[in-house]
C-alpha cells in the first residue's frame, strides 16, 4: 500500500475506534456533565429495539457496552484488526437497522450509522495494518 493508503486505513481504524470508546465514556459519565448516563442508555436501549420486550433492554445495554469497548481498545492498538472490523460492522448494521425499525430510516442517516458500518467492513477489508500490533506480530 501507499503512504497515502496507510494514512487512510489508519486515520479509518483510529476514528472506529474513538466512536466506540467515546460512546461507552458516555454512558460511564466520564464526559462529565455531557455524558449520556447509563440509566440513559439503557432507556434508549430499549426505545432502539422497540421490537423486543423492556425487559431485555439492560441486557441488551450490558452486552454492547463490552463489545464496542473491546472493539475501542483493540482497534486502537490494531490487532486482530479485520476480524474485529467485521465484528464491529456488524454490530453497527444490527444497530442502525434496529434505529431504522424503531425510529424510522432519518435516525441512523441522522447519526451516520450505516456509514459507520460501511466504514468498518471498509476496514476490514484491507490487507494489511500498519501502525499496528498486527503489523508488529507479522514481522
Amino acid at each position: 500500500m501507499s503512504t497515502k493508503q496507510d494514512i487512510a486505513s489508519f486515520s479509518l481504524r483510529i476514528a472506529l475506534s474513538a466512536g466506540f470508546l467515546s460512546a461507552v465514556a458516555s454512558r460511564l459519565g466520564l464526559w462529565g456533565s455531557r455524558s449520556s448516563g447509563w440509566q440513559n442508555f439503557v432507556h434508549y436501549t430499549a426505545q432502539t429495539n422497540s421490537f423486543l420486550p423492556k425487559s431485555f433492554a439492560p441486557s441488551l445495554a450490558v452486552v454492547a457496552t463490552i463489545a464496542e469497548l473491546s472493539f475501542g481498545l483493540l482497534l486502537l492498538v490494531g490487532f486482530r484488526t479485520s476480524i474485529v472490523a467485521v465484528c464491529a460492522a456488524g454490530l453497527t448494521l444490527l444497530f442502525s437497522i434496529a434505529m431504522a425499525f424503531s425510529f424510522g430510516l432519518k435516525e441512523p442517516l441522522d447519526y451516520s450509522a450505516f456509514a459507520f458500518s460501511a466504514g468498518a467492513f471498509l476496514l476490514s477489508s484491507i490487507p494489511a495494518h500498519k501502525w499496528s500490533i498486527d503489523q508488529i506480530l507479522k514481522k
